[in-house]
């Protein structure tokens, strides 16, 4: 039997917790909100302010968060006439978010949506929907936390 034990925000050690090292990262609400439009392929500081209506400070604030975390890049780009600006990419550490970030979005669509959900996720190349699987290693979908065993990982 595995003992959890309890992390207070102000103690946590990131290398001991998973999930408290991950929300010290994407926790906070406009970090995950910035990740969904770098998803949907916002990249441009005033079109992210735009599309999540976040005070700039904050914003500003955010992307730096994420940019300083390795969840986005930030390149220039110039338009024809104006000064140097910066857009914001996924990396491959932020795209492996996706999935959790889906899992969040269907959660919701699930207990918190009134009527249909607001955006529905399809697969390119079928049409399907598309939802987020827990899978072991052999391909075996795990329906819950009944069939997973957790086990001390080792450290790293």
């Amino acid at each position: 039997m595995v003992t959890i034990t309890p992390v207070s925000d102000a103690t946590y050690d990131r290398s001991r917790c998973s999930v408290a090292g991950t929300l010290a990262v994407v926790g906070e609400k406009w970090s995950l909100l910035v990740m969904r439009e770098a998803f949907l392929g916002v990249r441009r500081f005033a079109d992210l302010q735009q599309a999540l209506g976040a005070p700039k400070a904050v914003l500003t604030d955010r992307l730096a968060t994420l940019v300083q975390e390795g969840l986005l890049s930030r390149e220039p780009y110039r338009e024809e006439g104006a000064r140097q600006r910066h857009e914001y990419r996924l990396t491959a550490k932020g795209r492996d978010l996706y999935p959790t970030l889906v899992a969040l979005m269907q959660w919701g669509d699930r207990y918190l949506a009134d009527g249909p959900p607001p955006l529905a996720l399809e697969h390119v190349d079928c049409g399907a929907p598309v939802h987020v699987a827990l899978v072991c290693a052999d391909g075996h979908e795990v329906p819950g936390p009944r069939e997973v065993l957790a086990r001390p990982g080792e450290r790293r």
